[in-house]
C-alpha cells in the first residue's frame, strides 16, 4: 500500500493511495461539513493515539474506518432499522470489498465503525478497530485530549475547525437515529435521545459531550 503524502496533519500522512482518494470523495459527496471534518479529526486523532501507544495500524485502512465511521446518521444511509454505527460499518465493508481489500482486513474496518460507541472492547482488537474509538472519544468526549501534543491538537483543529461542534454533533446524532429509538438500547445513544425528547430523562452522555475540556 502507498505511503506517499497528499497531504499531512499533525505529522500524519493521509496516504497517496486510489483508495484512500475514493474514500475521500465518497464521504466528501455523502456528508456535509460537520461530519466530514469531524471524521478528518477522527483519523488524525486515532493515528496519534496510535503513534503514542506504540500501535502501527495501516493508515489506509484506519483513515476508511474513520471517515465511514459516521455516514450512518447521513440522510441517505439512515433509513434503515439497523445502528447507525451498523449502517456505517456496512457501507464501508463493502467499499473495500470492492476496491479489492480482502476480507479480514475489511473486517478490522468494519468493527471499528460498529463499535465506535461501545467503550471498553475495542482497545483489546487490531489497532486499525481500536484506533477508531480512540479518535472519536477525544473528538466528541475530550477523552485522551490531554495525553497528546497542544500543538498537534492545534494542527488537527486548524486543517479541520470546530464551530459550535459540541451542539451541532449532537442535532446530527438525533436526526440520524431519533426515529429508530429501539436502536439506542444498551448504548449511550438513548442519552442523545433523551436530551431532545422529554419522554426520556437520561443526560448522562450528553452531560460528556457539553462539559468536556473543549473550549467552544
Amino acid at each position: 500500500m502507498s505511503t506517499q503524502s497528499i497531504q499531512t496533519i499533525a505529522g500524519i500522512t493521509i496516504p497517496d493511495s486510489t483508495l484512500v482518494r475514493e474514500a475521500t470523495a465518497f464521504i466528501r459527496e455523502a456528508e456535509d461539513d460537520l461530519l466530514f471534518d469531524h471524521s478528518r479529526r477522527v483519523f488524525a486523532f486515532g493515528a496519534l493515539h496510535g503513534q503514542r501507544r506504540g500501535l502501527r495500524p495501516d493508515l489506509e485502512l484506519l483513515y476508511v474506518a474513520a471517515m465511514f465511521h459516521d455516514l450512518g446518521l447521513t440522510e441517505r444511509y439512515r433509513t434503515s432499522d439497523l445502528r447507525f454505527e451498523v449502517d456505517g460499518a456496512n457501507a464501508a465493508q463493502n467499499f473495500l470489498l470492492q476496491h479489492g481489500v480482502d476480507v479480514a482486513d475489511a473486517r478490522k474496518v468494519w468493527l471499528g465503525i460498529a463499535l465506535h460507541t461501545t467503550p471498553g472492547i475495542p482497545q483489546f482488537l487490531d489497532p486499525e478497530t481500536a484506533l477508531v474509538i480512540a479518535g472519536v472519544e477525544t473528538d466528541v468526549l475530550g477523552l485522551g485530549r490531554d495525553d497528546l501534543p497542544a500543538d498537534a491538537v492545534d494542527a488537527v483543529t486548524a486543517a479541520h475547525p470546530r464551530p459550535d461542534f459540541k451542539n451541532r454533533i449532537l442535532a446530527a446524532f438525533h436526526e440520524g437515529m431519533k426515529h429508530r429509538p429501539d436502536t439506542t438500547f444498551g448504548t449511550m445513544n438513548d442519552d442523545v435521545l433523551a436530551h431532545f425528547d422529554p419522554t426520556f430523562e437520561r443526560v448522562d452522555f450528553v452531560d460528556l459531550i457539553l462539559h468536556n475540556t473543549w473550549p467552544e
